[in-house]
């Protein structure tokens, strides 16, 4: 089947296409797909990681299509981000 794996900090971002066999998880994906070692700042007991836009566990299974991505922390609370000023 055939997945992709992304994942993107401010000034890089990554988009990896791998074809897997069927009943592979966001685990497998993510190792395969080389993205790693890319990025090595990807820590993926810490991080999140999701299937189109919804939080996953790594061990969760893959269908056909699925885009598998890995998410940054947040650096600010979005609640108050509107609230501050902006800068010149």
């Amino acid at each position: 089947m055939n997945v992709s794996v992304v994942y993107a900090e401010t000034e890089r971002q990554s988009w990896i296409a791998i074809t897997l066999a069927e009943g592979q998880t966001v685990a497998d994906a993510i190792h395969k797909s080389g993205i790693l070692e890319r990025f090595p700042v990807i820590n993926l007991a810490t991080q999140k990681v999701g299937i189109f836009g919804k939080l996953a566990k790594l061990e969760a299974q893959l269908s056909e299509g699925d885009r598998v991505e890995i998410y940054t922390p947040i650096i600010a609370d979005p609640k108050t981000v509107s609230r501050r000023p902006l800068e010149a």
